[in-house]
C-alpha cells in the first residue's frame, strides 16, 4: 500500500490548530459547530498542490474551490468564483472576522483571492506562492495592502 506523506503533517497541523493556542478552536464559545466543521474542512485540505481552476480535493483546488469545497461539506452551496463568493456573502466588519469566514484580497484584475478564517488572525487559502494549500497571517504588509473585505455565509 502505498503511504501519502502528506496526510501526517495535515493531521498535525490540524490538531495544532484545534487544538493549540487559547483553548482552541473546538471549545471557543464564539465559534458554532458549523464553523468549526468548516475550518476543519478546509484544514483538511492542507498541503494540497495548488493549480489555477482546480476543483479536485486532494488532488488539486485553486482559492475559491477550496472555500467552496469547506463550505459544500457543511451543507452551504456557495458561488464558485471569489468575486460572486464575496458578493453573495453577508459581508462582515474585518475587526469582526470569526472562523469560518471568508477573506477576499485584489492580488490580480478584480477579486481575485480568496481565505477561509481560522481564528482571529489566519487564513487557510490555495496559494499560488506555496504553490499548495496552507495557512498564512492576516495582518501582514502584503495581504493587509490587498484585502478588500470579508463575508461569511453561516450565523
Amino acid at each position: 500500500m502505498k503511504s501519502d506523506t502528506r496526510i501526517l503533517p495535515a493531521v498535525g497541523l490540524i490538531a495544532s490548530v484545534l487544538l493549540g493556542g487559547c483553548a482552541g478552536l473546538s471549545s471557543s464559545p464564539q465559534v458554532s459547530g458549523k464553523r468549526s466543521e468548516v475550518v476543519s474542512a478546509a484544514l483538511s485540505q492542507v498541503g494540497t498542490p495548488y493549480r489555477y481552476g482546480a476543483n479536485r480535493p486532494g488532488q488539486a483546488l485553486d482559492c475559491s474551490a477550496l472555500t467552496s469545497y469547506a463550505y459544500r461539506q457543511v451543507g452551504v452551496r456557495i458561488p464558485r468564483m471569489s468575486g460572486d463568493q464575496l458578493r453573495a456573502a453577508k459581508p462582515v466588519r474585518l475587526e469582526a472576522l470569526r472562523p469560518g469566514d471568508l477573506v477576499f484580497f485584489h492580488t490580480g484584475p478584480g477579486v481575485s483571492h480568496v481565505g477561509l478564517m481560522v481564528d482571529k488572525n489566519r487564513f487557510v487559502h490555495a496559494s499560488t506562492a506555496m504553490h499548495q494549500v496552507g495557512l498564512t497571517r492576516l495582518y501582514t504588509p502584503y495581504w493587509s495592502a490587498r484585502y478588500v473585505g470579508a463575508g461569511s455565509y453561516l450565523d
